[in-house]
């Protein structure tokens, strides 16, 4: 699909999936769920999309509802930063577990911040999703508040009755070597939609990457999927869900495709695509 990444070699230990972030002024509610068919503008300075980024079509144009309910997920918020207290209270994360609510989140050498490239990401996913007439909820209505904690973006997923949900990350691992991403998904499963529906849902995303010109994860998962008990957006869905690092922040060939537009629209068509896919055979 055009882009190939010619990775060198340089996340999990800054990327904190289920820790930390930040926020401005009048964030939404917990748990708030937004549904965008034309998507709000986020604050330029930190994450807007650029203007080439795809447009959903005229409302006299609107394409046929499919019907389908897809929640995504873009990791942390750039607001986390400044209300530690708020992103650092324990909440539940499954399993019998707690983790802080949410975290900052991690950044290429450069400082461009995973919080802004998940949204960028995020909102060109809705559009392509939307120009398909499917419905689409995200979790968060901009790049500058705080949270939603993690058993709240998990809410969100269930409360819609989403037919999938995705998390959208990127990790930011300081290891040799360290590139590529992979997908997670709840492992053991807690539920019956935490089984094979979010493992077909995460190799549907999976083989959308890899057949989209990006490699598989160096260091975690294998074959680009990576069974996870500790992801507590993951663990409390009761919908198909699964969780995409998109690649190392650290690593200088990824850092350098995730800060283009070129990468992120590459990164938002694939991940979209494989979305269809699997809503198609679902």
């Amino acid at each position: 699909m055009g882009l190939v990444l010619a990775i060198g070699l340089t996340l999990f230990t800054a990327c904190g999936v289920d820790t930390p972030a930040s926020s401005p002024s009048s964030p939404p509610p917990p748990g708030t769920t937004t549904v965008f068919t034309t998507l709000p503008q986020p604050n330029p300075t930190t994450s807007a999309p650029p203007s080439s980024a795809p447009q959903p079509p005229p409302s006299s144009q609107q394409p046929p509802k499919t019907g389908k309910v897809v929640v995504l997920d873009p990791g942390h918020n750039g607001g986390n930063s400044g209300r530690p207290g708020e992103i650092n209270k324990q909440v539940p994360a499954g399993r019998g577990k707690t983790k802080p609510c949410n975290t900052t989140g991690t950044s290429t050498n450069s400082g461009y911040t995973e919080h802004a490239f998940t949204w960028d990401v995020s909102q060109r996913i809705s559009q392509a999703l939307v120009a398909k007439g499917i419905r689409v909820i995200l979790t968060r209505q901009n790049d500058t508040g705080v949270g939603p904690c993690v058993n709240e973006r998990a809410a969100i997923g269930n409360d819609a009755g989403a037919d999938a949900v995705v998390s959208i990350h990127a990790d930011g691992s300081n290891s040799a070597g360290a590139h590529g991403f992979h997908v997670a998904y709840s492992a053991p499963p807690l539920n019956a939609q935490q089984g094979e529906p979010s493992m077909r849902l995460a190799t549907a995303l999976r083989d959308g990457l890899r057949t989209g010109g990006f490699p598989t994860s160096t260091y975690l998962g294998a074959n680009g999927l990576a069974p996870r008990a500790d992801l507590g957006g993951l663990n409390l869905s009761t919908r198909p869900a699964a969780l995409v690092e998109c690649g190392n922040m650290r690593n200088a060939a990824e850092a350098a495709a995730m800060a283009s537009e070129e990468g992120r629209q590459q990164y938002a068509a694939v991940i979209a695509k494989a979305i269809e896919d699997y809503l198609a055979a679902s």
